[in-house]
C-alpha cells in the first residue's frame, strides 16, 4: 500500500492583517469616544439648567418635559410653554390693608409712624439751630459788623467763624484776654443747648518750626483745643466737644496776599444740627469697633445692617419731607 505524502504547508503571507484590523477597529473606537465626550448633548444640557433653576429658585416656569437629545424649542414652542405656568399663591392676592397684624407702609417703606416721629424731631432740632443761630447774631452784632465773626446758617449745621486776629498773637495758641469775652459769651449760649460742637483751627502757608509747634498741623490743632477748653470751663459739657486742626488745608482764600493770609488764619465752630442722631451714629460706629474687636462678625455684621438701616430711614424722612 502506497505511502500518503504529506503535503507541504504553505507559508501564509497574510498573516499581518488580522492585527492590522484589530489596530484599526481600536482606533475607531477610540476616535467615536472622544468625538462623543467633545460634542455637547443640548438636551442634556437644557435639563441640567432646568434643574439647577428649580433647585434655587423653585419651580421651572415650564410644565413641558425636555426629552434627551431632543431638538431646541421653536419661538411659537416657547411661547406658549411661558403661559402655562402655576397660579400665583393666594396671600400675593390679598392686600396689605387686609392682612392682619402688618403695619401700613409709606412709598418708601417705613411706618408713616416712625416717619412722623422723625420728621417732628429734624423739624424741632431745626428750630433749635435757628434759634441757636438768632442768639448768637444778636450778641455778636458788633463783631458780625466789622467782620471779624462770619454766621452761616444750614438746614443740617451752624457755622460760626472767627478771625484769630481777636483770638490768638501771632504763632501762639493762648487765647488773648480780650477775646475772653467773646469766647465766655458764646459758652453762655451754646450751654443753653444740647448740640454737638466742633471746632476747627486753620492757619496760613506761612511755616512754622518752634520747640512747641514743628508744623501748622500742631498749630492749628492747638488753638482749637484753647477754644473747646475755654468752652468747657465755662458750662459747655465737654462730651459734646471736639477738636479738628486743618493747618494749612482748606485755605478760605489765596495766600498770595495778607489780606488773604489773614482770612485764613480762622477758628470755625460747627454746630450740629441734629445732636440724638450723631450721637446714635457713634454709639453705632463704637458697637461696630468693640463687635469687631472681640471677633464676632455676626454682632459686627448686625450692627453695620442697624446703621445702613437708620441711614435709610433718614434718607426716607427727608423725601417725605421735602427736604
Amino acid at each position: 500500500m502506497a505511502k500518503k505524502h504529506k503535503h507541504e504547508e504553505h507559508v501564509n503571507h497574510e498573516a499581518w492583517a488580522i492585527p492590522y484590523g484589530d489596530l484599526v477597529t481600536l482606533l475607531l473606537a477610540f476616535f467615536v469616544v472622544m468625538y462623543s465626550i467633545s460634542s455637547v448633548n443640548e438636551g442634556k444640557y437644557r435639563v441640567l439648567s432646568q434643574s439647577m433653576v428649580a433647585a434655587f429658585h423653585g419651580k421651572p416656569k415650564s410644565m413641558t418635559p425636555i426629552q434627551v437629545g431632543a431638538q431646541p424649542v421653536s419661538g411659537s414652542q416657547m411661547s406658549l410653554m411661558d403661559g402655562i405656568r402655576p397660579a400665583a399663591p393666594a396671600t400675593d392676592l390679598i392686600p396689605r390693608s387686609a392682612a392682619p397684624g402688618i403695619p401700613q407702609l409709606s412709598r418708601s417703606g417705613m411706618n408713616p409712624e416712625r416717619v412722623a416721629e422723625q420728621r417732628d424731631a429734624q423739624g424741632q432740632a431745626m428750630r433749635e439751630l435757628q434759634a441757636l443761630a438768632s442768639a448768637i447774631e444778636q450778641a455778636m452784632a458788633p463783631l458780625i459788623d466789622e467782620k471779624l465773626i462770619v454766621v452761616r446758617r444750614n438746614r443740617q449745621w451752624l457755622e460760626v467763624e472767627i478771625r484769630t486776629d481777636i483770638l490768638f498773637p501771632s504763632g501762639v495758641a493762648t487765647i488773648t484776654p480780650s477775646a475772653h469775652v467773646v469766647l465766655d459769651e458764646l459758652s453762655t449760649i451754646f450751654a443753653r443747648f444740647n448740640n454737638s460742637i466742633r471746632v476747627e483751627g486753620y492757619t496760613d502757608d506761612r511755616p512754622i518750626n518752634t520747640l512747641v509747634f514743628p508744623s501748622n498741623w500742631e498749630l492749628s490743632a492747638a488753638r482749637a483745643a484753647s477754644v473747646v477748653r475755654r468752652f468747657a470751663e465755662h458750662g459747655v459739657a465737654p462730651d459734646r466737644l471736639g477738636i479738628i486742626g486743618w493747618g494749612e488745608q482748606r485755605p478760605a482764600a489765596s495766600n498770595d496776599s495778607a489780606e488773604g493770609r489773614n482770612q485764613n488764619r480762622r477758628v470755625l465752630i460747627v454746630v450740629l444740627g441734629s445732636d440724638l442722631q450723631q450721637r446714635a451714629i457713634s454709639d453705632l460706629a463704637s458697637r461696630v469697633r468693640d463687635a469687631a474687636g472681640t471677633g464676632d462678625d455676626d454682632g459686627a455684621a448686625a450692627v453695620a445692617t442697624e446703621e445702613s438701616s437708620q441711614a435709610a430711614d433718614n434718607a426716607a424722612v427727608q423725601q417725605e419731607s421735602g427736604a
